[in-house]
């Protein structure tokens, strides 16, 4: 009997108990999040949620992301008004990082920068 095709195409839906059963947390409970302007695709900044980060993101439609440094919660925009709107939540294959595509109201960065990625590497080839 022939093995069955991988699924190719096609979004798999997951709930949130789905999720964080899936979703492999690095040791010290927390996940890598790339995210992205949900019109233009451009890649806004990249943080870290932990499972209260990524269950109030659902739950409220408000980014919120976990601050390492500061080791605590913190919802994007709390202090500088440059928010993000959820428009699409996803788990990559090996469910270690997550893709968060936003509505940005202000800038990502926290240097007044659009993008936290703004550094271009010159010298390879």
């Amino acid at each position: 009997m022939a093995k069955a095709a991988p699924q190719t195409s096609g979004d798999v839906r997951l709930s949130l108990p789905e999720a964080l059963k899936q979703i492999r947390w690095n040791e010290s409970g927390l996940v890598p999040v790339v995210t992205q302007d949900a019109k233009s695709n451009k890649v806004l900044m990249m943080a870290w949620m932990n499972e209260e980060a990524l269950t109030k993101t659902l739950a409220t439609g408000d980014v919120h992301y976990y601050s390492r440094s500061r080791q605590k919660l913190w919802r994007k925009g709390e202090t500088s008004g440059h928010t993000q709107k959820l428009t699409d939540l996803r788990v990559d294959c090996d469910a270690d990082t997550l893709l968060a595509k936003v509505v940005q109201t202000g800038v990502a960065c926290h240097t007044g920068r659009p993008s936290c990625f703004y550094q271009q590497l010159e010298d390879f080839s």
